[in-house]
C-alpha cells in the first residue's frame, strides 16, 4: 500500500470571521455527510498528492476534533481505490471510536474507509529506519514462557546485530514493522511483552517473522479456551479501606475489593481500566470536600451501574488523595469501558478526568494493594 507519509495532528477548531465554529460536527452522520459534499476536492488531492496535509488532513483533523480527539488518518492508492485508513496510533482507548466512525462511512466510488491499521503480512514488507532495514531476513523471534505468569504472550524479536546505544532505535523499527505485519489490532491486544536482542544473544531457537501471527492465533485461541467459562462469584467481594501517606504529609485511603485480588482466574478479565479524576482541595489536605465527594460518588455509582460484573466488569476499587481519585476495573473487553467512561467524562465536564485501558493479565497494576 503506498501511503503518503502523513499522520494528522489535533488542531483547533477553524471558526469563521463571526467567530462561530465552521458546519459543527456532532455525529459520525454529521462528519460523513460533510465528508461527501467535499469528496471531489478530497479525491483530487489524494490522487495528486499535492499539498495533501492542507487540503485533506487539516480540513478532515479540524472537523474529527469536533467528535473526539485521538483520530488520526494514512490515505493512499490501492487497486485503483483511495484508501482512507483511520487509525487510533495504537490507543486501545479510542480503537472501538474509529470502528464505529469506519462503519458509519457511506460507499462511495473509488474510496475504501478501513478501521484501524490493516496487517500487511511478512513476506514482501521492509521498512528502513536510519542504517537499519527491519524485514523477514533481519528479524526473527522466540517466545518467552513462566511458571508465574503463564498465560501472558511475551517474545523476543531478534534483529541482525546493533550496539546497546542503538537499542531504542532498533526497538522502534522493529515494532513499526510488527505494526504494519500484524495491524494495528492485533499487535495492540494480543502481545503482552516485546523485547529484542542482537540475533548472537538470543536464548532460545529462532522462529522465522513471518510466522509470528500464527502464533498468535493459537495462544489466543488457547487462552479463550482456557477462560471462556471463567465467572466471578461475587459473595466473594471483600472490601478493605486501607490508609497511607504521601511524602508531602497528606493521606490517602483506598477501598479495595480484596475478595476478588485473590482470584485464581484473573487473565480473563485481562484489561485493566484506571480512571483518574482529578480535582483542587480546598484545605490543602489533598482530599476532596463534600461538593468534589458527591460528584464523584455519583459518577463512581454510574460507573458500577453501566460496567457490571456479570457482564465481564469486576469493579476493584479505588484510591482518594493527594488531590487526585483513581477508580480501577478489571474487564473482559475493552470497547464498552471506553463507551461508558467517554460517556460519563462528556456528562461531567466539571470533573477533570482521563482513563486508559492496557492488557494486565494478572493484575499487576494492583499489585500495592494485595495482600496474603
Amino acid at each position: 500500500m503506498g501511503f503518503f507519509d502523513k499522520i494528522f495532528k489535533k488542531k483547533e477548531p477553524a471558526t469563521d470571521k463571526s467567530g462561530k465554529t465552521e458546519t459543527s460536527i456532532n455525529s459520525y452522520e454529521d462528519f460523513w455527510e460533510w465528508f461527501v459534499k467535499n469528496e471531489q476536492t478530497f479525491a483530487k488531492v489524494a490522487t495528486n498528492g499535492d499539498a495533501v496535509e492542507k487540503l485533506f488532513f487539516d480540513p478532515i483533523t479540524e472537523k474529527l476534533n469536533q467528535l473526539k480527539d485521538g483520530y488520526l488518518m494514512l490515505v493512499g492508492m490501492l487497486d485503483n481505490q483511495i484508501e482512507l485508513v483511520i487509525t487510533a496510533d495504537g490507543s486501545v482507548k479510542n480503537f472501538v471510536f474509529v470502528e464505529e466512525l469506519v462503519a458509519a462511512a457511506p460507499q462511495l466510488p473509488g474510496w475504501k474507509f478501513t478501521a484501524l491499521k490493516p496487517g500487511l503480512g511478512a513476506d514482501s514488507l521492509a521498512i528502513n529506519m536510519g542504517n537499519f532495514s527491519f524485514d523477514k531476513n533481519t528479524l526473527a523471534f522466540y517466545p518467552n514462557t513462566s511458571a508465574e505468569y503463564p498465560d501472558e504472550i511475551d517474545i523476543t524479536l531478534t534483529y541482525t546485530d546493533f550496539g546497546p546505544d542503538e537499542y531504542s532505535q532498533v526497538f522502534n523499527g522493529a515494532y513499526l514493522f510488527l505494526d504494519n505485519t500484524l495491524g494495528e489490532l492485533e499487535l495492540a491486544t494480543t502481545i503482552d511483552n516485546i523485547d529484542i536482542v542482537p540475533k548472537a544473544k538470543a536464548q532460545d531457537e529462532l522462529i522465522p517473522i513471518e510466522k509470528l501471527s500464527d502464533y498468535l492465533v493459537w495462544r489466543q485461541k488457547e487462552f479463550v479456551e482456557k477462560y471462556e467459562h471463567s465467572t466471578y462469584n461475587g459473595e466473594n467481594d471483600n472490601y478493605t479501606a486501607i490508609e497511607g501517606k504521601t511524602e508531602n504529609g497528606n493521606g490517602v485511603v483506598a477501598i479495595i475489593n480484596t475478595g476478588v485480588l485473590h482470584w485464581d482466574a484473573k487473565a480473563s478479565h485481562p484489561w485493566m481500566l484506571n480512571i483518574k479524576i482529578e480535582y483542587n482541595s480546598i484545605n490543602g489536605s489533598g482530599m476532596p470536600d463534600g461538593n468534589v465527594m458527591e460528584q464523584l460518588s455519583n459518577f463512581e455509582d454510574s460507573l458500577t451501574g453501566s460496567l457490571k460484573a456479570e457482564d465481564g466488569y469486576l469493579y476493584l476499587g479505588r484510591q482518594t488523595g493527594n488531590n487526585a481519585r483513581d477508580i480501577y476495573f478489571a474487564c473482559r473487553e475493552f470497547r464498552k469501558p471506553s463507551k461508558v467512561v467517554n460517556d460519563l467524562m462528556r456528562q461531567n465536564p466539571d470533573l477533570q478526568g482521563s482513563f486508559e485501558i492496557y492488557k494486565d493479565k494478572y493484575w499487576q497494576t494492583m499489585s500495592p494493594f494485595m495482600r496474603n
